[in-house]
C-alpha cells in the first residue's frame, strides 16, 4: 500500500509542519484552546477548511488528558483531526499509531498525567501542543 512507505518530508512538507507547530503553540498559549482544539483547529485551518470551527467543540472535552490525565489531549486531537481530513479508517488507524509512537519515543509516554509530573513547568503543554500539530501537518502531507 502507498501509505505504507515513508518518505523524506519536502521541504514544502517541512514548513507547512513548521508553521502548524507554531500556530498551535500560539493559540494554546492565546488561552483560548486547550491542547486538543488547538491541534484540531490548526488542522482544520490548513487541511479542512471547509469544515466549520464549530467542530473544533467536538475535542473539548479531551483537555487535560480528558479532565483526569489519562491520554493527552493533543494527541488526542491530532487522532480526531486525522480522520477528520482523512476520511479513511486504515489510513487514520496507520498514521495514528504513527503519532503515538514517534509522541512515545519524545515523552516517554502518551499519559498527560505523567507527562506533566515528569516534565515539569508551564512551557511542557503549550510546546508539545505545538508539536503535535507540526507532526500531524507532516503526516498528513505525505498522503
Amino acid at each position: 500500500m502507498h501509505w505504507l512507505k515513508k518518505k523524506e518530508p519536502s521541504l514544502e512538507t517541512l514548513e507547512l509542519a513548521e508553521l502548524c507547530q507554531v500556530e498551535g503553540e500560539a493559540l494554546y498559549r492565546s488561552g483560548r484552546y486547550h491542547c486538543a482544539e488547538a491541534v484540531l483547529e490548526v488542522v482544520r485551518r490548513h487541511f479542512s477548511p471547509d469544515t466549520p470551527a464549530a467542530v473544533v467543540n467536538a475535542v473539548s472535552g479531551f483537555g487535560g488528558g480528558s479532565g483526569v490525565g489519562c491520554i493527552c489531549g493533543a494527541v488526542s486531537g491530532g487522532t480526531v483531526a486525522l480522520g477528520l481530513v482523512l476520511n479513511d479508517k486504515k489510513l487514520t488507524t496507520h498514521l495514528t499509531r504513527e503519532l503515538h509512537g514517534w509522541f512515545k519515543e519524545k515523552y516517554g509516554v502518551t499519559c498527560c498525567k505523567t507527562i506533566r509530573q515528569t516534565h515539569k513547568g508551564k512551557e511542557t503543554c503549550p510546546v508539545l501542543t505545538g508539536e503535535v500539530a507540526g507532526k500531524i501537518a507532516e503526516l498528513l502531507s505525505r498522503t
